[in-house]
């Protein structure tokens, strides 16, 4: 055997092992192979923080503001927006709460995504109440005295951007670590 043969031989093996070796560790720590539940407490709720498309994202808009016929006007800049609303149904706050500021949006687990992206149409001003017991698939606005208008289209997007994935409440879980 010449010492271009051994030395071919002797690359190719520590090619080979290195390649084992980054095998092993990247089957390790990948996080797919832990069983269902593993990262989630066992009292924790699970929620979604998928960020969905408007089109598949449920609206209520209500006032809490002195601002007349506000949450008619804004359910139907939602509705032109291709959220799944209806302006006829927009009115005053049922549960009568005050709102400071720009907004309140109530939600429960399986809306936390949606919720985060309207949050972006008020340029992540609008306050978050999160109802772990809430099961239905909608999002409540409530219109604040500080309102004044959705943000565009493309102020949406960048205030979505600068907050990136949605935050867990407190005492959740994510369904995709579940």
């Amino acid at each position: 055997m010449t010492i271009a043969r051994i030395r071919a031989l002797a690359i190719v093996g520590a090619l080979f092992v290195a390649a084992l070796v980054l095998v092993t560790v990247s089957i390790v720590k990948d996080k797919q192979t832990k069983a269902a539940g593993a990262t989630c407490p066992k009292n924790a709720v699970r929620v979604d923080t998928r960020l969905n498309d408007a089109e598949n994202i449920q609206l209520n808009v209500y006032n809490a503001s002195d601002q007349a016929g506000a949450a008619k006007t804004v359910a139907q800049e939602f509705k032109q927006r291709r959220f799944k609303v209806d302006p006829e149904k927009a009115s005053n706050d049922p549960l009568h709460k005050p709102v400071q500021g720009v907004a309140v949006l109530r939600y429960g687990p399986k809306t936390v995504g949606a919720a985060w992206v309207v949050r972006s149409y008020f340029l992540n001003e609008a306050d978050l109440e999160f109802d772990p017991s809430r099961q239905d698939e909608t999002v409540d606005v409530v219109l604040g005295p500080s309102f004044q208008k959705l943000a565009t289209e493309t102020e949406q997007r960048l205030a979505l951007a600068s907050v990136g994935r949605a935050k867990l409440p407190k005492g959740t879980c994510d369904i995709r670590d579940a």
